[in-house]
């Protein structure tokens, strides 16, 4: 309930929702995305509350709402012949309790003993890990690795890049965009970070991030639309992606490699399933 399909800017699992139900859709296939009012993906969408809310109020608030929508969501789908129920939201796994239609929830999250407790309890559902280094960390019966994909048609390529370096994503510590200005700062080159500050992590933001943004070695430009995103990765020398955990996926990188930017990673999580070193 709480962003739009796809997002107007940050929203890495309704982006993927979005490409997803629309490549469906045009390989024949009908289409339901349960969602918030605002989405705009190219088929059938049903909301229960009109408007997006994000960052979502903390705690309680927050996730009564999101299981407002998911119970709203899973009825309504099971009274329907829909051939395959896909959730993308662990909330919803318990609900599934009473449904007849065949279940996929893909894992969008780290590793996490207390989610992996309720999967393992709610065994009849098919599970798909988004890398193998994900999948290795879990036990379900029946569980796919299916690494993330993007519509290459939405992304720019530049083959001539300026010099400066990129950083995409949360201002969060395990993002590593403190990371990201003490590197580009040892280069000696530009950096431009674009990313959403969210209020838990604002101490973060305004301890270790803002004091070193002078507008000329370290610029904000804030969040990313998919025009900023694609003129900020398309032109970078490089995107620099030094995470501090284990990374699900990390879309970031291949969207920063179908606009022909390389990307400079540190391991963890599925980083060496995306990235080559010597190739991309």
């Amino acid at each position: 309930p709480f962003i739009p399909v796809p997002p107007p800017a940050y929203g890495g699992t309704e982006l993927f929702i979005a490409q997803l139900a629309e490549g469906l859709v045009d390989l024949g296939h009908d289409v339901t995305v349960f969602a918030n009012g605002e989405s705009t993906v190219r088929c059938n969408v049903r909301w229960t509350f009109p408007r997006m809310e994000w960052p979502p109020q903390h705690g309680d608030a927050g996730n009564l709402k999101n299981l407002d929508h998911s119970a709203w969501a899973l009825h309504t789908a099971a009274s329907e012949p829909f051939d395959i129920i896909h959730v993308n939201d662990a909330l919803a796994i318990p609900i599934t309790r009473f449904l007849t239609t065949p279940v996929v929830h893909t894992l969008h999250h780290p590793h996490d003993e207390v989610l992996s407790a309720l999967y393992a309890r709610h065994d009849w559902i098919h599970y798909v890990a988004i890398s193998n280094a994900q999948r290795q960390l879990e036990s379900m019966p029946r569980l796919t690795t299916i690494h993330h994909g993007i519509r290459l048609e939405d992304y720019r390529f530049a083959a001539r890049k300026q010099p400066y370096l990129a950083y995409l994503g949360r201002m969060a510590p395990v993002k590593g965009a403190h990371l990201a200005i003490e590197a580009a700062r040892r280069a000696g080159m530009p950096l431009k970070l674009a990313g959403e500050v969210q209020p838990i992590f604002q101490a973060y933001w305004e301890s270790m991030i803002e004091p070193r943004i002078d507008g000329r070695q370290v610029e904000f430009i804030g969040e990313a639309t998919p025009d900023i995103k694609n003129e900020l990765l398309a032109n970078a020398t490089a995107l620099l992606f030094p995470i501090q955990w284990n990374e699900p996926f990390g879309l970031v990188m291949i969207e920063a490699m179908a606009c022909g930017t390389p990307v400079l990673a540190l391991p963890g999580g599925a980083v060496k399933e995306i990235v080559v070193d010597g190739v991309n």
